[in-house]
């Protein structure tokens, strides 16, 4: 977040001081914060001559945020983004956070188109049998190990759990991923009659979370709200990637101890 402030004089001058001057100083001071906070938005939402942002909220208890955004100094490629303008009651982070409560329906909407527009842009990749792309865990994350996952798409409410287990008889690790019958069954946690430790259980999706950046991925978490998130969650198992380049996984063998051990 970046702030900073400003000290803009009131309507009305101190005695003594000519009505027109101060009239004119004040219209100077205004215009120069205007063209500040152009400059800025440019400068944080403007990245290599496109926007960089979906969406722009302007917030104010006074006319300011309608003066900027009809200004000539506001750059059009901002002014077509503003999706809401809103009145605050307060200034500095208490105004922040009310203008985001104030603006959630339309902030919802915008995470909602970009969803459909991502799934949609996967469902494509398979559709044109592009072969960059992967879904279910394993071929996931054996993508991820390659680095050739641009994107990965993840349902927000995946329910899976990563077991790091640990046979006491050999000393032996492996990494599972198991269903939630798999878990009841408890089948994936002996070998050979001997019972495994668990060294570690972590959600799937904390561990992507802490992890992607490792993989040179964008991580995105989707809903299963809209149809192309229904779809993609009881299609494909609510996680997939885009790639950056075509992968064949039935070449690939698969070890446990091979991928994604690194903590």
């Amino acid at each position: 977040m970046h702030k900073f402030t400003v000290d803009l004089p009131k309507k009305h001058g101190r005695g003594g001081q000519s009505a027109l001057r101060f009239s004119r100083l004040r219209d100077e001071k205004r215009h120069n914060y205007v063209r500040k906070v152009a400059e800025l938005a440019v400068q944080f939402f403007i990245t290599n001559d496109r926007c960089n942002v979906e969406g722009l909220v302007m917030a104010g208890s006074a006319d300011f945020k309608t003066e900027l955004s009809q200004s000539d100094l506001f750059d059009p490629r901002l002014g077509t983004k503003i999706i809401k303008v809103v009145d605050v009651s307060y200034g500095g982070e208490n105004g922040f956070n009310q203008a985001i409560e104030l603006s959630g329906e339309v902030l919802s909407n915008v995470k909602f188109i970009q969803e459909k527009k991502l799934i949609q842009k996967y469902f494509d990749e398979i559709s044109q049998d592009t072969g960059k792309y992967c879904f279910g865990i394993e071929d996931t994350l054996k993508a991820l190990d390659l680095g050739a996952v641009e994107k990965l798409i993840v349902w927000e409410n995946l329910d899976t759990f990563r077991y790091i287990l640990n046979n006491p008889q050999s000393n032996e690790q492996k990494i599972v991923h198991p269903t939630k019958d798999q878990e009841k069954s408890r089948e994936l946690f002996s070998e050979g009659g001997v019972d495994l430790e668990v060294v570690e259980k972590t959600p799937l999706l904390e561990w992507f979370a802490e992890k992607y950046k490792d993989f040179g991925a964008t991580l995105e978490f989707v809903t299963n709200k809209s149809q192309e998130g229904s779809q993609f969650v009881k299609g494909f198992g609510g996680i997939g990637g885009i790639l950056r380049y075509k992968v064949d996984f039935n070449t690939m063998t698969y070890s446990d101890d091979e991928y994604y051990d690194s903590d």
